[in-house]
């Protein structure tokens, strides 16, 4: 489960000498979008020098504005980066466990198995539901995008199906398994900052999260239809033979993948699981890549280092296969530092906390606060980039608001999850965004049209609030949806 290092600023817990207003909250917020949008959309900048700009520009609002001393200004870029610690941690060791996987055969072979079975017609829907299960069981959609979503990245490209319509259908699949499964550690912590028991926030996702889900594979049924054509003569077999040619295909290369499978469906945490693939697949790469040597052993470390650049003699698949290790992880890196950093000081001058209040003050109704509670979750991975913040920020600022409503806490662990970490991958600058983009090879803003689960998610939730379907109030149960309905449309009226 995800832990915080710090409990997120309220209103209330602002002195008020301290407190900014509405318009000095706004300024480092709006400024940041204004950075982002010129840096990056007109400028042509990676978008580290933008979120730099943003972190100055708030520091300077807090120390010379507000009159925030330095210290407490650097101890919120601090906790900033704490909170994503782990996610950090995880991060690094996937782009070693990629280039091992596919030093070791594990990626290549799925590869080459996948070829075999897949059909474009039932590809994307295909990629979706495996995606699921393989999230649901580990419960990280992070692993499975790294694992699974990369295979399947090959896959597609060798029946001619479009890189980010793949993607799309891989993420889909993956947040889907993640955000039902109680392994999950944002799972866990939408249930904790929200004060509702575990199964029954399980229970409380799977309604919505299905009926995106189910819509998610209708549209990738009619893209599998429309993208898939014939496949040119002789693709499938060239990648085979490129495949085969650089490494021993055999059931031993599945090791890996089933060591870090078994690791996770066993309880262990993410970042031990992933440790111990990548051990896997260096031992892997050793015994059935071989020769065993010294000078293989050393080779073998330094996949998981520097990465892997094969040449099969195919250019598809040498691109395919390609990988950074650790070296590679840099950008990636340096885009969530600066995310984590800019959203601990937003966190710690108040803005946040201030921006929230506010926005509660206009919610009148069960329908407003469901959507406004999605749009906060939703602001808040754009505004602190991070997952963690999207759940947590909202979950604590609107708890007393659902008791007022005389709301079950369950609604809120739902609209919390639904709306924040499905959309996390939808940010670019953001943890989930940056992480996807490069695991997957693809830019975010090229997958997100085909992330369906991402898009409907947040707008069946919508929906729900506007129905009152699976509204519970408190002491009411949750088959009593036709109720629900009827008593938030009086309401509303």
């Amino acid at each position: 489960m995800a832990t915080l290092s710090f409990e997120p600023l309220t209103f209330d817990d602002i002195p008020e000498d301290e407190r900014p207003s509405l318009l000095q909250a706004l300024v480092p917020v709006v400024g940041m979008l204004v950075f982002l949008s010129v840096g990056v959309i007109w400028l042509g900048l990676d978008p580290q020098l933008p979120l730099l700009w943003g972190i100055i520009l708030t520091g300077v609002v807090g120390r010379y504005w507000l009159g925030l001393p330095w210290k407490r200004l650097s101890e919120g870029i601090r906790d900033g980066i704490n909170m994503g610690m782990s996610a950090l941690l995880i991060l690094l060791v996937v782009y070693m466990l990629i280039s091992t996987w596919t030093a070791a055969g594990t990626i290549p072979a799925l590869i080459y198995y996948g070829l075999d079975i897949l059909s474009p017609a039932v590809f994307l829907p295909a990629a979706a539901i495996l995606s699921a299960i393989v999230a649901f069981a580990v419960g990280s959609s992070w692993t499975t995008a790294a694992t699974l979503g990369v295979a399947f990245i090959g896959i597609g490209s060798g029946l001619g199906m479009p890189a980010p319509m793949t993607a799309g259908a891989v993420l889909s699949g993956s947040y889907t398994g993640d955000k039902i499964s109680p392994f999950s550690d944002t799972t866990n912590l939408a249930a904790a900052v929200t004060n509702t028991e575990l199964m029954t926030h399980v229970r409380t996702m799977r309604v919505g999260t299905s009926i995106a889900f189910a819509l998610s594979l209708v549209g990738y049924g009619v893209l599998g239809l429309s993208a898939s054509g014939a496949i040119p003569a002789g693709r499938v077999a060239e990648i085979q033979s490129a495949v085969v040619g650089a490494y021993s295909v055999t059931p031993l290369v599945f090791f890996p993948l089933l060591v870090t499978f078994v690791l996770a469906l066993r309880g262990y945490p993410a970042l031990p699981s992933i440790i111990a693939g990548v051990v896997a697949g260096t031992l892997t790469q050793l015994f059935v890549q071989g020769p065993v040597a010294l000078d293989t052993f050393v080779g073998a470390w330094n996949v998981a280092f520097a990465g892997t650049s094969p040449s099969t003699g195919v250019e598809m698949v040498d691109s395919l296969l390609a990988s950074g290790g650790l070296l590679g992880s840099s950008w990636t890196m340096t885009v969530i530092l600066a995310s984590l950093s800019l959203g601990g000081i937003l966190e710690r001058t108040g803005c946040i906390a201030v921006i929230a209040h506010h926005l509660r003050r206009v919610l009148t109704s069960v329908a407003s606060l469901t959507a406004g509670t999605a749009v906060s979750a939703l602001t808040m991975n754009a505004i602190a980039a991070d997952q963690y913040m999207s759940i947590v920020v909202p979950g604590m600022s609107f708890r007393g608001l659902y008791d007022e409503f005389d709301l079950e806490s369950r609604n809120l662990s739902r609209a919390v999850e639904a709306a924040g970490t499905t959309t996390s991958a939808l940010i670019p600058w953001g943890t989930g965004g940056a992480y996807m983009a490069d695991v997957l090879g693809v830019p975010t803003l090229s997958y997100a049209p085909y992330y369906f689960l991402g898009l409907l998610s947040p707008l069946i939730l919508i929906a729900m609030g506007l129905t009152g379907w699976r509204i519970t109030k408190q002491g009411e149960d949750t088959r009593a949806g036709l109720r629900g309905a009827v008593a938030s449309i009086s309401d509303d009226d």
